[in-house]
């Protein structure tokens, strides 16, 4: 299985991503690895991508998650996932793939990226982010609210997606 947790930066995908794998023994990976120099070079310059610069970044986790299928692994997946047709790229059965939303306010996400260090993206960013979203459903996902701690998170979602270790 994999479970890809979406969200805006700064809403704790890396974070929580890493505690939700660590509670279940799987393996993490983060979109942001996935990024071509020219992708993160842009973002660091505060110039939000387009959707040209996003489709290669697509494409290579799409083969890295058709790979993780055949080869078995369950795998927790941290990508930003702002728009459907993004979502769609990466999307396969709903069984084997699990989509989570950390739904949080702009205030919220904006004071914690004021706190970030040593990250490409930076808070300028943040309302693009904002304006390219499309939030999945509620059929299509499990959503969870970041105003809980991180620990706190990781454990709801286990427990809506009633996964057992």
């Amino acid at each position: 299985m994999i479970i890809i947790v979406m969200g805006v930066t700064g809403s704790g995908k890396t974070t929580i991503g890493k505690q939700l794998a660590a509670l279940l023994n799987w393996d993490f990976y983060d979109a942001d690895s996935f990024h071509s120099p020219a992708n993160i070079k842009k973002m660091s310059q505060g110039i939000p991508l387009s959707d040209a610069d996003r489709i290669p970044w697509l494409l290579s986790m799409q083969q890295a998650i058709d790979s993780w299928l055949q080869e078995e692994k369950n795998i927790v997946l941290a990508c930003s996932g702002l728009k459907a047709t993004y979502r769609q790229i990466l999307w396969r059965d709903s069984l084997i793939v699990r989509l989570v939303y950390l739904k949080g306010s702009f205030e919220l996400i904006n004071q914690r990226l004021s706190n970030r260090e040593n990250h490409f993206m930076n808070q300028e960013l943040l309302q693009s982010q904002f304006d390219t979203l499309e939030e999945p459903t509620l059929e299509e996902s499990i959503w969870v609210n970041i105003s809980q701690p991180p620990a706190v998170l990781a454990q709801q979602i286990i427990d809506k997606l009633q996964i057992s270790d």
